[in-house]
């Protein structure tokens, strides 16, 4: 069985966003980066899955050479080897489009049995990459994946899919397949000592991303701008709390109505 995990190296979740260019761009100079989180399950499912049916495991990841950092963590949790999409010194801008079209390329000529991704990743929070990439290569998909049963030796599997209202949807499917990582769906691993080593040396193919996108973007970024500030609390204090009880339900009535 062929497993290919799709990974995207995000700004941390604590990182502070500032514009650059009176709007035009973001500064990136104090970023921090680690794996996309819904990744994280893919990778997990990934290396699950190859442990229960045997085969090989290949992670694919888009982007700048610090992408470099978010496979080896992939290698290191037990995926075989990886091929990067090397986008240093492109200036156009990438849009999903683009980055779907390079990612249905590499997939194309690797020709996985299961394709794994998080649902969405938490910069954009698009969830575009998968429906895009399963309609590019043509495969069926499944989105927001709660749990995985592989049957028949990695040939098929019965697939649940979380929806509104606590619902699950189950789907079976054979391969190839595209399956859209949700949070529920297992616990990652921490790598361990022994598989960060061996991540060092794990093959990483590199391919341009002049050789697998000659596509433009369909979408421009014009600008971008911070939320407004809010504004600051009221506090109330040194009075009797009747008052005060009055005073606060009094401005969220003629303030804040919500009341």
């Amino acid at each position: 069985m062929k497993i290919l995990v799709l990974v995207k190296h995000v700004p941390d979740t604590e990182t502070k966003v500032r514009l650059a260019g009176g709007g035009q761009a973001l500064d990136e100079s104090e970023f921090k980066y680690m794996v996309n989180p819904y990744d994280e399950f893919a990778i997990e499912e990934a290396v699950r899955t190859q442990e229960k049916n045997g085969g090989e495991s290949v992670v694919v990841s888009m982007g700048p050479a610090r992408v470099q950092e978010a496979m080896r963590k992939a290698m290191a949790m037990g995926i075989d080897r990886g091929v990067w999409i090397n986008t240093e010194g492109h200036t156009q801008e990438l849009d999903s489009f683009c980055v779907a079209t390079a990612l249905a390329k590499v997939i194309g000529e690797e020709k996985p049995d299961v394709v794994f991704l998080g649902q969405k990743a938490i910069d954009d929070d698009a969830a575009h990459i998968g429906p895009m990439v399963a309609e590019l290569c043509s495969l069926p998909h499944v989105q927001v994946v709660i749990k995985a049963e592989w049957q028949n030796g990695g040939q098929s599997a019965r697939v649940e899919r979380e929806v509104e209202g606590g619902m699950v949807e189950v789907y079976d499917v054979t391969t190839p397949v595209i399956l859209g990582a949700h949070k529920s769906l297992n616990e990652p691993r921490f790598p361990p000592l022994p598989g960060i080593m061996k991540a060092k040396k794990k093959p990483l193919a590199e391919k341009k991303i002049t050789e697998v996108l000659t596509d433009s973007a369909l979408v421009t970024t014009r600008s971008y701008s911070l939320p407004a500030e809010k504004s600051a609390g009221k506090v109330f204090k040194g009075e009797p709390l009747p008052d005060m009880v009055k005073k606060v339900v009094g401005l969220l009535r003629s303030e804040a109505k919500v009341i």
